[in-house]
């Protein structure tokens, strides 16, 4: 299968969701339960070892919160407010005090990226 004329790379795209699950806090059996396939089917996905059908593609991406280019592509175009849900998702697994400590670590880096020259 080619989309935009490149082949689609699903161990790439398995990485990916392997990722974000984790960077979202899920098990593999907790991501499968979600979307209704077997954790078997969910590990397979991730390591290529089965094509994934679109509407499993796109039922992983709505339980991962990120837009299915986000999966396809190396450099997907996000937008802030993608950006700041994946940020809250992560926020919310955390302690007052965990959430106080990467608002400050956040803080600091968005001045230094503004000290560099990056806006």
């Amino acid at each position: 299968i080619c989309i935009g004329g490149e082949k689609v790379d699903y161990y790439e795209i398995g990485q990916r969701i392997r990722r974000i699950r984790k960077a979202r806090g899920l098990s593999q059996e907790q991501l499968a339960e979600k979307i209704g396939i077997s954790v078997t089917h969910m590990s397979h996905i991730e390591t290529a070892n089965t094509k994934l059908s679109l509407p499993v593609f796109v039922e992983l991406a709505e339980a991962l919160a990120v837009k299915t280019d986000f999966l396809l592509y190396d450099a997907p175009q996000s937008t802030v407010s993608e950006s700041q849900a994946a940020v809250a998702a992560i926020l919310e697994s955390c302690s007052t005090e965990q959430a106080q400590i990467i608002a400050d670590v956040v803080k600091t880096l968005k001045q230094s990226l503004e000290i560099n020259g990056r806006k």
